[in-house]
């Protein structure tokens, strides 16, 4: 097994602050999402991608991951989890480090993600597979953002059984599903859901957020253009003279109503990117519109 540098995947620097990690994150799903991209291994990097960014988005794993890399780890270096590890050698010194079962996390982490946080393993064992007391047993259900919209069964593991939870719509984050006498010796099952990480929107409460880039004269002149939804693209006008950070509201397009909560909306955030100017035309363009604008973005 080898080690993997879960910030060199995400093409960021150790000192990364959250908010840079999850916009490298969208930035290399898009790129690399098997549904859009047409490059050799798209699959398997849009895994990895979804491993680290798995762990550098939780501080708790990230805290562990770090002081482990600390040692010396280098990528592909043989790698076996330190006896210490969870132990009071990592993390705050009383006890270390103690990760519950997760399901569905993300699918398909590698064995050196299943090494160090357990995930998967099956419910009541914690990692390394020690069980753990008796009484309910608890579990991180991780579900796909399109799943809470619409909701549905999802398969998990337990114990070397398979059972088919159902998932309310409009379900969040914190909320818990109890499954009667699926848990360890008998005891109920207490999944805790939260949702996957989502390489298009984020979440918002019952709002769902997304960026729209959008084309210069797009934004200048106005458009219709096609915006993604969890329940399926929609045609959306931007309005003229529109820039960059200008939100549009497409009402009942969040997450639906549940538990008395009202159906959320989709909140639509434009980015103006201009495109590079690769040819003698293209840059005459640009330099005409330089003659023609009497603009300055500092002033602006």
């Amino acid at each position: 097994m080898q080690f993997k540098d879960y910030y060199e995947t995400l093409g960021v620097e150790p000192s990364a602050g959250e908010g840079e990690i999850k916009s490298a994150y969208r930035r290399l799903a898009r790129k690399y999402h098997p549904d859009v991209s047409k490059e050799a291994g798209a699959e398997e990097r849009f895994k990895a991608i979804n491993e680290a960014y798995e762990v550098l988005r939780d501080k708790e794993k990230r805290a562990a991951y770090d002081q482990l890399k600390a040692r010396g780890y280098r990528p592909g270096d043989d790698f076996r989890p330190p006896p210490d590890f969870g132990g009071a050698g990592f993390g705050n010194g009383n006890g270390g480090f103690r990760f519950e079962t997760d399901f569905g996390g993300g699918g398909g982490f590698s064995d050196f993600f299943e090494s160090l946080f357990g995930g998967g393993r099956g419910a009541g064992f914690g990692r390394g597979g020690r069980a753990q007391p008796a009484g309910d047993t608890r579990a991180k259900l991780a579900i796909p953002l399109e799943l809470a919209y619409t909701g549905g069964k999802q398969r998990i593991e337990v114990e070397g059984r398979k059972l088919d939870v159902n998932i309310p719509a409009g379900i969040g984050p914190g909320k818990v599903i109890r499954l009667a006498g699926q848990g360890q010796r008998g005891a109920a099952l207490l999944l805790e859901v939260d949702y996957r990480p989502h390489a298009e929107f984020e979440v918002d409460g019952r709002n769902i957020l997304y960026t729209l880039p959008v084309a210069p004269w797009q934004a200048a002149l106005g458009a219709t253009v096609s915006v993604p939804t969890l329940g399926g693209a929609v045609e959306v006008r931007v309005p003229p003279d529109s820039d960059t950070g200008r939100k549009l509201r497409l009402r009942g397009r969040g997450l639906p109503a549940w538990g008395g909560a009202p159906a959320g909306d989709q909140i639509v955030e434009l980015e103006v990117r201009a495109p590079k100017a690769s040819t003698e035309a293209q840059k005459a363009l640009y330099r005409q519109m330089a003659t023609t604008f009497d603009f300055d973005p500092r002033r602006a």
